[in-house]
């Protein structure tokens, strides 16, 4: 992967987390990542599942190497999320599992809850997300086993 791909992030929020998805940005481009934000754009009431699939597409699909889904919970983000092939989406709301979420199980798809987290928890949350290298080793065997399974639920 080339350095300008890796510094590049996908972001998209619902109506919930509208004002929080807008203070990530800034702060992400503060951090010198090129962000491609795919909405939502306005506080009014959206369906959170279309701008899921948008994130998770794109880095199911390696056009982003990394995302950002904001929604109230962050429930229904994960959810959809998860849903896509390669994609490991992970709903924080803790420095201890978010770095947990990089070491051991490479999540490329970081989800906060804009109800749940605070501006400076968020900020410091994508901080250690971003900062967090994945450990690889058993790990890796243990994510290759997720990725198999899918293939054989997919097809089953």
């Amino acid at each position: 992967m080339n350095k300008d791909k890796e510094r590049k992030i996908v972001i998209g929020s619902d109506h919930a987390a509208f004002d929080l998805k807008e203070k990530v940005k800034k702060f992400v481009l503060e951090l010198n990542y090129k962000i491609n934000d795919i909405g939502t754009f306005t506080k009014e009431s959206i369906n959170y599942v279309d701008f899921g699939k948008k994130v998770a597409q794109a880095v199911s699909k390696k056009e982003y190497p990394m995302g950002i889904l904001l929604c109230g919970t962050g429930i229904g983000m994960s959810i959809t999320a998860n849903r896509f092939s390669g994609v490991r989406a992970a709903l924080c709301s803790d420095i201890f599992s978010v770095k947990m979420s990089r070491k051991h199980n490479d999540s490329n798809i970081l989800v906060l809850g804009g109800r749940v987290v605070g501006d400076i928890l968020a900020f410091e949350l994508i901080k250690v997300w971003l900062e967090t290298p994945f450990d690889g080793g058993r790990h890796l065997k243990r994510i290759m086993k997720i990725d198999d399974s899918i293939k054989v639920f997919s097809q089953g």
